[in-house]
């Protein structure tokens, strides 16, 4: 049986920082790229509006999503920093993936948005009113654009957060679309309106991969996907000695915020207190070889039949 293999973002090495450390970080971030997003989402769909451009307009409700995005983020984030209670026991971590399913949410909302808009402007024709100030505003909100997505796919990385990496992964939706509107808009200059309508729809595409990334992300955390190599802790739990081996091996959470249950194996002929103190061990150096598991529980048993 092949055992499955984690998510590879998850084998990064990442400095160990507390909840309270890594959710202060994540709101900081989240505060900066804020107002970064918002200023190029007015300047986008402020200057498509007064020159008609659909492409630039699109783009700029794309650029707004952004800004929903963030303030969405946030919420879930200062939610997810709460303790276990008695009603969560397992915390709250599921609420900052739930907040990045959000974003997806409003991915898909922008999606039907341009569609409607670029049917609208085939069926209709016209041309939009391109000048020098419309490469000035695209190309300035692009550079905006490239600075907050590198920005922010580093810290997601850094403090372990898939609210950070679908929000950027959202923002580099922006610069993809973005350089496709400047190139409509060069079409347009020199005299193919056509493109304008066209590069609206590209954006389409791009915003609908970006959906699609973070779907496939936040989906593994809320399906309990495996985030731990399973042959990595068997060799954990052989490095104890008088253990003898485990099977069972199930992982899941977030790269945060993980936990582990398995089978480990003892001597038929074991005092139940020295297995007990054996399973303290293994779980020790569980959580020391991997600072990211919440919890390990172990269940004692006897080798299976022929592996003693």
């Amino acid at each position: 049986m092949v055992a499955a293999r984690p998510r590879e973002d998850l084998l990064t090495p990442a400095p160990v920082l507390s909840s309270a450390e890594r959710a202060r970080g994540i709101s900081r971030v989240l505060l900066q790229v804020f107002g970064l997003n918002l200023l190029v989402a007015v300047a986008k769909i402020g200057f498509g509006l007064w020159s008609g451009a659909v492409s630039i307009f699109s783009d700029g409700l794309h650029s707004l999503t952004d800004s929903a995005s963030n303030v969405v983020a946030m919420i879930g984030t200062r939610v997810a920093r709460r303790p276990a209670d008695d009603s969560h026991p397992y915390g709250h971590r599921k609420f900052e993936t739930l907040a990045a399913a959000a974003i997806l949410v409003f991915l898909i909302l922008v999606l039907l948005e341009l569609i409607r808009q670029t049917v609208g402007r085939l069926a209709s024709g016209g041309a939009p009113d391109v000048t020098a100030a419309s490469f000035i505003v695209m190309i300035g909100t692009l550079a905006i654009n490239i600075g907050v997505a590198r920005y922010e796919m580093a810290a997601g990385r850094r403090l372990r957060s898939e609210v950070l990496r679908a929000d950027a992964h959202h923002t580099r939706s922006d610069v993809y679309t973005s350089v496709a509107v400047i190139g409509a808009l060069t079409g347009v200059w020199w005299g193919y309106p056509l493109l304008d309508p066209l590069a609206a729809l590209l954006v389409a595409v791009f915003i609908g991969k970006a959906a699609w990334e973070i779907a496939r992300e936040t989906s593994g955390v809320l399906a309990d996907q495996v985030v731990l190599d399973s042959a990595a802790i068997e060799r954990v739990v052989h490095s104890v000695d008088g253990v003898l081996g485990c099977h069972e091996i199930r992982t899941r959470g977030s790269a945060d915020h993980a936990f582990l249950d398995l089978h480990v194996w003892f001597a038929p002929d074991s005092r139940l207190d020295d297995a007990h103190r054996l399973s303290h061990e293994v779980k020790d150096r569980l959580q020391q070889e991997f600072p990211q598991l919440a919890d390990v529980v172990i269940h004692l048993e006897p080798p299976p039949r022929g592996d003693i």
